[in-house]
């Protein structure tokens, strides 16, 4: 059975998941109140621990700190998750998505995260997501089907600035999609990395349920003007406009 954070979100699908990294952090308070004034559904935390990826970002504290009504969708880029997940969902995390390649034991660590509460809500659910890099085969994902929630293609090598969208991974999300078919259950499919404003419309036409993207929305400039404009090109790609 489906939580209703699953159902709210496989509903609104396609829908933006917009990374707040790049946005003003001295002023996050205003960054998140211009971000929920445009529809926007869920805001993205990029969590880097400087092992599993070179940069090193943000933890619980910040999770916690950031008061919106936004979705916080958390995406651990961490080696060894299975000691912190809790510490994020205790924050606030709504959707946490781990790595394939971030450990040993994946398949607990989701096991762990289906047994804890919605800090927000308990009624809420918590969505799990496993998150794979561009060269990591699909294959993995076959044994962790019944413990997610959501799948998440990389189209860029985390951590790395200055990619551009991968060539394969259109190949990659319909063969995900296909997956999700076979195993006959109801997951989520996302795309995260290299989304602009010139290609989201493209990206939509792939099939994607939840599309995160960053700096095309926090740009220093205009935010709401992008936000709502990449919100634009989704529901106009999706036939919603």
């Amino acid at each position: 059975m489906v939580s209703p954070l699953f159902r709210s979100i496989r509903d609104a699908a396609p829908t933006l998941s917009v990374g707040m990294l790049t946005a003003d952090l001295g002023h996050l308070a205003d960054e998140m109140r211009l971000l929920e004034s445009t529809g926007v559904r869920l805001v993205h935390f990029d969590v880097m621990d400087g092992c599993f990826c070179p940069m090193t970002t943000l933890g619980p504290p910040v999770v916690k700190a950031v008061r919106t009504s936004l979705v916080k969708d958390v995406h651990l880029m961490i080696v060894e998750p299975r000691t912190k997940v809790r510490d994020y969902v205790a924050a606030g995390a709504d959707v946490v998505t781990i790595h394939a390649e971030s450990g040993e034991h994946v398949h607990r660590v989701l096991q762990e995260l289906g047994s804890l509460p919605n800090a927000n809500d308990p009624e809420r659910g918590i969505v799990r997501g496993v998150a794979l890099n561009p060269g990591t085969p699909l294959e993995t994902l076959e044994p962790l089907l019944d413990e997610l929630e959501l799948i998440l293609l990389l189209a860029v090598n985390p951590g790395w600035g200055g990619q551009s969208f991968a060539t394969a991974t259109p190949r990659r999300l319909e063969r995900a999609r296909r997956m999700i078919e076979a195993a006959g259950r109801e997951i989520l499919l996302g795309v995260d990395g290299g989304i602009t404003r010139q290609n989201v419309g493209d990206v939509v036409g792939l099939g994607p349920d939840v599309i995160v993207t960053g700096s095309a929305v926090f740009d220093g400039k205009a935010p709401a003007d992008n936000a709502k404009a990449m919100l634009e090109a989704v529901a106009a790609a999706a036939g919603k406009a």
